[in-house]
């Protein structure tokens, strides 16, 4: 004990004389609920406040109260005293429970609370004894637990609810009973863990605990010796403990624990937030020093000369001593900040370290601690021993402190311990995997760069941020890690970029490509595609057939989609016969996928393009690259111009095929039996026009149905026979074509200058045949010509002058015909107007019965009985459906008069327009007017 060091880890708060409202002697206290319970030897309970002020205080007991406890989880106050006994043969003494939350309805100046429990101690089956100990556990409300030492080793218990008065009582026995020696119990405890609870009894001879959970309780003896009243206690982790003036000794369930040699005879124990309170006598100067000890961190917190003291408790947050001169001292603890600088005022770092680890601080709270000692040993020189402090640091103080520290002192080594510390708890920035990475570079060190980079080999994740890692690794030529780093990080794109990049290793970087997952593949290929197809192009187009045609699995999720073709264009930039290579290959193999339309386009513009080298297509691509990459030089020499001719050959023949495959493919783009084609018929033409690509232009105008466009390109060409047969092919109306290009084609051989006699001959026999111009345009289009004379269609004119004269002819005679029915309806309608008709019927003409009155003849000269006919019928019934049909027919004409669009689609339709208005005329549709 003396060994140990002393600080003035407490300090007294106030002290002084117990209020004189308190009469009688003190005989037990007890605490808890923010108050002081003092019990008195003339039967008052007394309550004292915070400021040691009195509170309150009733009667009790009639005679003393020997001992009280108040309740934590209720405000009950369960006491034991003498009360004036009733007869002779039952004992005074007896045991009360008190509600503090009720007051007795009685009419004193001063309100007791209401006693809610009475209980004779000693009964015929509990014999009288005196009473030497006391405790009480609160079980599960409200159920107590009251155990009730005597001086001859016994133990009454009384279980139950005392209010209502269901109670168990019985008797646990520690020594045998002797006539020659007692043996009383001079401390108890609860030890409650989980389901099972332990009663400890400590006598003067032996220390005993009882399994209350067994029945009757089971007894064991922990060991045999004890100790004395007062020097019995229990710790936070409900270990019991007794003092002896030998040494300070902690029982578990299962036996003695550790001891602790406190010489001196212990007057009183207490137990205080981890702290051993100790009350000893000192042998050497005979006075009393309460003693207050730190058993984690084997030092004594406070230490003070005391008089005698009668009774220790613990409340609010002090410690309370109360003197049998009725006096009172209280002790509080410091606070840590106090603490902690007397210690560093002493440099004792050390123990406040193990101070501020065993008080349960904050990490950030220790952390400070240990970063002042680490200043401490540094300031010393102690570099080794103040990085080994700073990085238990790690995680609340800022790494640029330590780091600056270090990089001053030029102490690399140690700067290199704290980053890896750092690295290893994952807090370490980009910026300090730099600082460590060119440590390792800057020693040499290519052990511990394995180290850092290979840690936990295959297990985890690196601790470190990888693209840092491989930046300096990279940076300092250690490609071989960098490359670790990034396989194992799946930093794919990276590991490439130094395969590719640094070390030029095409072939490993197309195997570790196919190694990867079809998603993660597609993400590095479109990214260094087109360096492995500038140098590999057969193997990288391998890998995108793969990608884009056979299905796999990628985290496990089967693919149904397929990459599109579409999306690794860009990596064929400067490299098309590639591309073509690719997409020719892909369209084998796929018919028909989503992005077909987009394939076809970018086909159609490599196929209908004229040049498509360039100076970085590899040589085995035709061998026609490095020739023009030195056209210049070998075109001084003859054999250099022989190379050019022979190039310049294979590359019209190149294009020739290559226009043939766009023909082909526009062809079966665009089947005759689907109305969309699939491709941009826009791109489309723009290619044709822009490559000079005549076949295709003329299949898709042909598609498009732009006859005039397609008869366009043979004029520009003054392709006569091929226009000739294109408008057989095109102007047939019988087959969907459109007549009217016999017109244009006409009016070209007007208008071209040049004798055309023959295909003017030719022209004019379908324009003939189909009648699709008059006479008298032919006539006024050829006339432009210079080149032609009159006997070109003199044929023409004379079969077109006859054929007019016998319509001229069929014409007269028609109208003749009019005229004389017209002539004889008019002379009929007179005749009825002026004449008076003759009926000379006999005969019903509905019932070609005999003819009677009454009989009703009609102007058209029918006659019917008059029962023949309907009621009200006012026309003939053998006239009436002709006469209907008649006005019928005139309303139907007038109706589709008011039909504009009706009249301008059958001029538009009908080869002779002018004969369509004139039968509206001829039928009275358009003459008429209105108002």
């Amino acid at each position: 004990m003396y060994q140990w060091r002393k600080f003035e880890f407490f300090e007294e708060k106030y002290g002084g004389k117990i209020p004189e409202d308190v009469t009688g002697e003190i005989q037990c206290c007890s605490s808890g609920r923010g108050k002081v319970v003092i019990g008195s030897s003339d039967g008052s309970v007394c309550f004292l406040d915070r400021g040691i002020k009195f509170d309150s205080g009733f009667q009790a007991h009639s005679i003393s109260v020997l001992f009280l406890q108040h309740l934590k989880q209720r405000n009950f106050l369960v006491t034991v005293g003498e009360d004036e006994q009733i007869s002779p043969q039952q004992s005074g003494m007896c045991l009360k429970v008190f509600d503090l939350d009720k007051a007795q309805e009685e009419s004193t100046s001063s309100s007791a609370p209401e006693c809610i429990g009475i209980l004779r101690i000693f009964t015929n089956q509990f014999p009288e004894a005196k009473i030497t100990s006391f405790l009480v556990l609160e079980e599960v409300p409200p159920i107590l637990l009251i155990a009730i030492g005597l001086d001859n080793g016994c133990i009454y218990c009384v279980k139950g609810d005392i209010a209502r008065e269901r109670i168990t009582r019985f008797k646990l026995q520690v020594d045998g009973v002797s006539d020659k020696r007692q043996t009383p119990i001079t401390g108890l405890g609860f030890r409650l863990d989980g389901l099972s609870l332990l009663l400890f009894a400590v006598t003067p001879d032996s220390v005993n605990s009882f399994a209350m959970q067994t029945q009757p309780p089971r007894l064991q003896t922990l060991d045999h010796i004890g100790s004395g009243v007062n020097t019995v206690t229990m710790s936070d982790r409900s270990e019991l403990i007794v003092g002896r003036p030998e040494a300070v000794y902690f029982y578990e369930v299962d036996g003695r624990g550790p001891c602790w040699a406190f010489e001196g005879e212990k007057k009183f124990m207490g137990w205080f937030r981890g702290y051993l309170l100790c009350v000893i006598a000192d042998p050497k100067t005979g006075t009393n020093v309460f003693n207050v000890y730190d058993l984690r961190n084997r030092l004594i917190a406070y230490s003070l000369v005391v008089d005698k003291v009668s009774n220790m408790l613990c409340e609010w947050g002090n410690v309370i001593l109360i003197t049998a001169d009725k006096s009172l001292l209280c002790v509080a603890e410091k606070d840590m900040e106090s603490k902690l600088d007397m210690l560093f005022k002493k440099n004792l770092y050390t123990v406040a370290i193990n101070l501020v680890q065993s008080q349960h601080a904050d990490a950030a709270a220790t952390a400070n601690v240990m970063r002042k000692y680490g200043d401490h040993l540094y300031g010393k020189q102690d570099y080794d021993e103040a990085m080994s402090q700073y990085i238990n640091t790690i995680g609340h103080l800022e790494p640029s402190f330590v780091i600056q520290k270090f990089l001053d002192a030029q102490r690399i080594y140690n700067l290199t311990n704290y980053l890896e510390k750092l690295h290893e708890k994952g807090l370490a920035s980009k910026d300090h995997t730099t600082l460590l990475l060119n440590c390792y570079t800057k020693l040499k060190d290519v052990e511990k760069l394995n180290t850092f980079v290979r840690k936990e080999d295959g297990i985890g994740e690196l601790k470190f941020d990888v693209e840092t890692a491989i930046r300096v690794c990279r940076a300092a030529n250690y490609h071989e890690h960098a490359m670790y780093v990034a396989k194992k990080a799946g930093k794919h794109e990276w590991y490439l970029k130094i395969l590719l990049e640094d070390l030029g290793n095409y072939d490993e970087a197309l195997q570790y490509i196919s190694s990867l997952e079809p998603s993660q593949a597609g993400v590095t290929i479109k990214e260094y595609g087109n360096i492995l197809i500038e140098h590999k192009p057969k193997e990288a187009i391998d890998i995108l057939m793969r990608l884009c045609t056979e299905q796999g699995t990628s985290n496990g999720v089967y693919l149904s989609m397929l990459p599109s073709p579409v999306d690794f264009i860009n990596v064929f930039v400067q490299h098309p016969h590639s591309l073509m290579d690719f997409l020719e290959r892909y369209v084998e193999i796929v018919k028909d996928s989503p992005a077909q339309a987009e394939i076809n386009n970018t086909l159609l513009e490599l196929y209908l393009s004229k040049d498509l080298n360039f100076p970085s297509i590899s040589l085995s691509e035709n061998g026609l690259d490095q020739t023009f990459t030195d056209q210049s030089v070998m075109s001084k020499t003859g054999s250099g111009k022989k190379k050019i001719a022979d190039s310049n050959d294979t590359i019209e023949k190149n294009c020739v095929e290559r226009q043939q495959k766009g023909l082909e493919l526009l062809k079966m783009g665009w089947p005759s039996d689907q109305e969309q084609p699939l491709f941009d018929v826009d791109l489309a033409i723009i290619l044709c026009e822009m490559n000079s690509f005549k076949e295709g232009l003329l299949y898709l105008y042909e598609k498009m149905k732009l006859y005039k466009e397609v008869i366009a390109c043979y004029m520009q060409n003054h392709d006569h026979e091929g226009l000739i047969a294109c408008c057989k092919k095109l102007g047939d109306s019988g087959k969907g074509g459109d007549p009217s290009l016999w017109a244009d084609l006409l009016k070209y051989f007007g208008e071209i200058g040049e004798d055309c006699t023959k295909e003017v001959k030719e022209v004019l026999t379908f324009i003939e045949r189909d009648d699709i111009l008059p006479p008298i345009i032919v006539l006024q289009t050829l006339a432009k010509n210079p080149c032609l004379t009159l006997s070109v269609i003199k044929d023409y004119i004379a079969r077109k002058l006859e054929q007019e004269s016998k319509i001229i002819e069929e014409d007269r005679r028609a109208v003749e015909k009019y005229q004389e029915t017209t002539k004889n309806m008019r002379k009929e309608i007179e005749d009825l107007r002026t004449n008076a008709r003759i009926f000379q019927l006999s005969k019903c003409t509905a019932c070609t019965f005999t003819l009677d009155i009454p009989a009703v003849h009609f102007m058209c000269m029918h006659s019917f009985h008059q029962r023949c006919l309907g009621d009200n019928e006012t026309e003939c019934p053998e006239c009436a459906p002709e006469y209907r049909s008649v006005v019928e027919m005139k309303r139907s004409l007038e109706q589709n008069s008011k039909d504009q669009a009706l009249f301008f689609q059958q001029v538009k339709s009908s080869k002779d327009g002018f004969s369509v208005i004139a039968e509206y005329f001829g039928k009275g549709i358009i003459s008429k007017t209105s108002d």
